[in-house]
């Protein structure tokens, strides 16, 4: 089964038994990211892939209607504006289809993480929880929600109670760590299985989390 999405993947040297499927923010692209995977420093014996989709290119409008690679397009800065949901909606549908490319390779949705940064995490906390079938985790990164209201009202049973991966900057510009910890209220609220953290950075990772998200993985993975 073939994905709409173009990607770069980081495979293990061995066989493949888990897969991190990693959206990006706005603007960069999959390779924004995949020079993480050795910073993890990850046991071989887990066989975990990495696989780094590129979002479509579209006009931004808060760019002034530049072409660049997005997940949705950002008509307002204000904080229940601010994620298109035309584009969340089609975005999720391409990269459930990488999910369920994954799954045809012969890896079990329950040895997928779901995860993503800024944009690509707003994509991980709309789709990670409607997904039809258990997911080993969602990771989302200096990121808010889409519609939360909509949340239990969509949210399939199959992902109640996977664990939610949610870490933040401190002093995020960018994405006010207001908006991710509202985001991680609504899951708390509807009582998922989500953790938090924030760290001393501003819209980045930093080594503190990248050593959190490590242990976090093997944690799911194991």
């Amino acid at each position: 089964m073939s994905s709409a999405l173009p990607y770069i993947d980081v495979n293990p040297a061995g066989e493949i038994k888990a897969t991190v499927i990693w959206l990006h923010g706005l603007g960069d692209s999959g390779h924004g990211f995949a020079p993480i995977v050795p910073e993890l420093k990850l046991p071989d014996a887990l066989g975990i892939r990495f696989v780094f989709p590129h979002a479509p290119e579209r006009p931004v409008t808060i760019n002034g209607g530049m072409r660049m690679r997005a997940w949705y397009d950002i008509k307002s800065m204000d904080f229940d504006k601010r994620a298109d949901l035309t584009g969340v909606l089609e975005s999720s549908a391409l990269v459930e289809q990488l999910i369920e490319a994954e799954m045809a390779n012969g890896v079990p949705a329950d040895k997928i993480i779901l995860a993503g940064f800024s944009q690509g995490g707003v994509i991980a906390l709309h789709l990670g929880p409607r997904f039809h079938q258990t997911l080993a985790g969602i990771m989302a990164l200096s990121t808010y929600m889409c519609q939360p209201a909509l949340l239990p009202s969509e949210a399939n049973a199959a992902n109640n109670d996977t664990p939610v991966f949610m870490a933040h900057g401190e002093m995020d510009e960018v994405v006010p760590i207001s908006m991710g910890k509202a985001a991680y209220e609504t899951l708390k609220a509807n009582h998922y299985n989500v953790s938090w953290q924030s760290y001393p950075m501003q819209h980045n990772v930093n080594m503190d989390e990248i050593n959190a998200i490590s242990q976090w993985l093997q944690s799911r993975l194991a």
